[in-house]
């Protein structure tokens, strides 16, 4: 089985991830499940962003607010997924001893989201209306 399939199966199963190593100091655990949630906190407002350019931009070109608001909420989901793949991998390293896992993860993300900043500036500087 794959790495990425064994690591699915623990979002869903966490007594075999507590089942692994050593229980770690309960403060770190409880960091990693903060750091969880504001993962979610993150991918909630993505998707909240990507809902509020398509409903509250009705003149702005179809092609523009559809792409804006689905690179918003891909990276809404993105980060929902990502959040929870990341808190079993860190809670499985503290528990073994190993370093935290590295992640190019936030990098990707800070790139989706300057990208439709970047966009959603030329839109204001240069209007809205553009016709169909």
């Amino acid at each position: 089985m794959s790495d990425f399939l064994r690591s699915l199966r623990l979002w869903f199963a966490p007594g075999r991830v507590r089942a692994e190593g050593e229980t770690p100091d309960y403060r770190f655990s409880l960091a990693n499940e903060r750091t969880f949630l504001a993962w979610l906190r993150t991918a909630l407002a993505l998707i909240a962003g990507g809902f509020a350019v398509d409903q509250f931009l009705p003149d702005l070109r179809w092609g523009v607010r559809a792409g804006l608001a689905l690179g918003l909420l891909g990276a809404g989901v993105l980060c929902a997924l990502r959040a929870v793949n990341h808190w079993v991998r860190c809670e499985r390293a503290m528990r073994r001893g190993e370093d935290l896992p590295a992640s190019r993860f936030p990098a990707l993300l800070s790139l989706v989201i300057a990208a439709v900043a970047v966009a959603m500036v030329v839109v204001v500087l240069f209007g809205w209306e553009g016709g169909p």
